[in-house]
């Protein structure tokens, strides 16, 4: 089990070769929340997550030997993927890297950008990890766990030392957990540095295992999440035994959660994030009661997201906030009908961005058409007071 001295090592080992990230207050989110929330910006790091320190930890060990691997070899659903073959093009190591089918294509991508030979094999990280060790075998490389390994955890860990260095004074600490690589490195090193601090751990719902391997619990996994870098089948070992030795709970977060947290740090931080990385704004989001009044940090771990699933989050999102509405609205099918009907909207301050007519499935009257209005609104009483615009014209109108 891997103590502060390990993850203080890793620290000098690292100087040089990743990012000191920011580590700042956000007045905003603290204001939403109702506690005082400072935000560890490890999307900024240069494969755009916390896993390079692990990775590059794990590496340098290898190259420090005396008889170094002539390559490495692992599997992941992205991050640790390009944090792997970064400081693997850098330290002169062959790297392969097995990843599963559905990994979004832009870490697939960005992966054989820095070097990496990538194998797409298995619908699961199990299944790519099975497939990865028997390559290792086969070729002589050296397998790099993406957590359950114990330079790659004190690499992980090296976040709470600069974390702590920034604020000493941290009450809590959430941070997300999938393998869990990076809660455990870090509970191990803030628990020595500060007792009384608290660690919370975040899963998304649908990946429940370390939950379930702690708690002892038997919630179903599912087979897919938004925060795919968290959507881990099997847990640790060695992280494991670290969370159940200094992690104080976790909580649970569900799909919704998590959307919403991305949304509201690309719209209040101006920082991108993936579903892994707003895991724990999330669950501060769904329990402010648990952290109301408390110095909080976060770690924002990870900003890779597909572009296409971003934009469905974000539009997904402002449907939620009611900034985005879909409206049916009942009228003679005479000419001139459309025009006073979206004339009315206009009046009412709302943009039209999608117009359908419906005639044929309708139980309408034949003479009559429903129209389907997709509108642009500020927020759900706007859109009420688009409704009751349309009501006194004359129409029938509802929300969809």
């Amino acid at each position: 089990m891997i103590e502060l001295a390990d993850i203080r090592r890793a620290a000098e080992r690292l100087r040089g070769h990743i990012l000191d990230t920011p580590c700042v207050e956000s007045r905003t989110l603290s204001e939403l929340t109702g506690c005082q929330i400072w935000l560890k910006f490890e999307n900024l790091q240069f494969t755009a997550s916390f896993k390079e320190r692990g990775a590059c930890n794990k590496l340098a060990t290898l190259a420090e030997a005396p008889d170094p691997p002539a390559g490495v070899i692992a599997m992941s659903a992205g991050n640790h993927a390009q944090g792997v073959a970064y400081h693997a093009q850098r330290l002169g190591f062959r790297a392969v890297i097995v990843m599963p089918r559905f990994t979004p294509g832009v870490k697939v991508e960005r992966t054989r950008g820095f070097g990496a030979e990538v194998v797409l094999h298995g619908d699961t990280l199990d299944e790519a990890r099975a497939h990865a060790l028997g390559l290792a075998q086969d070729q002589g490389l050296a397998f790099v766990h993406p957590y359950d390994d114990d330079a790659v955890i004190a690499g992980q860990g090296t976040v709470a030392l600069e974390m702590f260095q920034a604020v000493p004074d941290l009450q809590t600490v959430v941070v997300s957990v999938g393998g869990g690589g990076l809660i455990g490195g870090m509970a191990a090193a803030l628990k020595a540095l500060s007792p009384t601090i608290e660690v919370i751990g975040v899963q998304a719902l649908r990946f429940p295992t370390m939950y379930n391997a702690v708690k002892h619990t038997h919630l179903p996994v599912g087979q897919s999440s938004i925060a795919e870098g968290i959507a881990v089948g099997t847990p640790g070992e060695r992280t494991r035994r670290l969370v159940e030795r200094w992690v104080d709970d976790i909580e649970l977060v569900d799909e919704g959660d998590i959307e919403q947290a991305i949304v509201m740090l690309l719209e209040i931080e101006k920082t991108l994030v993936e579903g892994a990385g707003a895991a724990g704004l999330a669950a501060l989001l769904k329990h402010p009661e648990r952290f109301r009044g408390r110095k909080v940090g976060l770690v924002l771990c990870g900003g890779n997201i597909d572009p296409l699933l971003l934009a469905a989050i974000i539009e997904r999102g402002m449907v939620r906030a009611g900034r985005l509405a879909r409206v049916r609205v009942s009228a003679r099918d005479v000419p001139g009908s459309l025009a006073r009907i979206t004339a009315t909207v206009a009046s009412a301050g709302a943009n039209i961005t999608e117009v359908h007519h419906q005639r044929a499935f309708t139980m309408l009257a034949a003479q009559n058409v429903e129209i389907e209005l997709v509108i642009q609104t500020r927020n759900r009483a706007h859109i009420d007071a688009v409704l009751q615009a349309l009501h006194q014209d004359g129409f029938q109108a509802q929300q969809l």
